[in-house]
């Protein structure tokens, strides 16, 4: 069953289209971090102004030189020792949809370990967005039920995995790390 709902999530990625899916945090929105007009589509699935930033996920550390220009070497020990989700905004992102990076030229990348996500990203061999699955301004759903009906219409493709889930989850921890090496807490 994971691997059929792998393979279905993967197709509408690829053909631009926008996922509802089960994270390492709480259920997301997810599409084609590189495809512009995917990440406009998800934006307006959640009613989110464009210039909030999102978070991408990838599914190792290896591939953040594809999409940030300059990576503090402690990037790699925090994501290594991070006992918690982690998302860490890194300045002078690249390759990714322009909408996908903050208007100060950052992105916020989360390196997932999750039984849907990481094979999924393995097979998309690109990032995918991750942004709370609710309507912008909303409570993030803590479970699937706690969804909007309106989201779950909207988007392309629901994965039927984890939808029963109730174990109590939060989102990601955001640091902002500096090319420096400074770094500070965003949400703890």
């Amino acid at each position: 069953m994971l691997k059929d709902e792998i393979n279905r999530a993967l197709e509408v990625i690829k053909n631009g289209g926008v996922i509802l899916y089960p994270t390492d945090t709480i259920w997301g929105l997810g599409c084609d971090a590189t495809n512009a007009d995917a990440v406009e589509k998800l934006l307006k699935i959640k009613n989110r102004p464009a210039e909030k930033s999102l978070i991408v996920l990838l599914d190792v550390d290896s591939k953040l030189q594809s999409y940030v220009k300059e990576i503090p070497e402690v990037a790699y020990d925090l994501i290594e020792y991070a006992e918690n989700p982690l998302t860490i905004i890194f300045s002078n992102a690249k390759n990714l949809a322009p909408n996908v990076i903050n208007t100060d030229g950052s992105v916020g990348i989360r390196i997932v370990k999750h039984d849907f996500c990481t094979p999924l990203i393995q097979r998309f061999r690109k990032p995918v967005v991750s942004t709370s699955a609710n309507m912008s301004g909303k409570p993030s759903p803590q479970f699937f039920d706690d969804i909007d009906p309106e989201i779950i219409e909207a988007v392309d493709y629901v994965v039927d995995f984890q939808q029963e889930d109730r174990s109590i989850k939060k989102p990601s921890t955001i640091m902002k790390l500096r090319p420096s090496g400074q770094f500070e807490f965003i949400r703890k």
